[in-house]
């Protein structure tokens, strides 16, 4: 075998078993943690959400779109 064969092969084989993990139940809690997520820190969501729901006097529906009497 050529050496870029080689090297490609390598390649594949160490993508490859990176996808694949097992989690244990005891560990699940700490990787659903809110801190985990890619978009940003909990805390700061949490007192972003909590002005947010002060200045418009209402609470919820954050992750839902649209909606009301669509007034301006």
């Amino acid at each position: 075998m050529g050496k870029v064969t080689k090297l490609l092969l390598i390649g594949v084989a160490c993508t490859s078993s990176v996808g694949c993990v097992t989690v244990r139940p005891e560990q699940r809690a700490i990787l659903a943690d809110p801190i985990m997520r890619f978009d940003g820190n909990a805390e700061e969501e949490a007192a972003r959400q909590h002005v947010l729901e002060n200045r418009e006097g209402s609470f919820g529906g954050g992750s839902v779109e649209g909606g009301g009497c669509g007034c301006n």
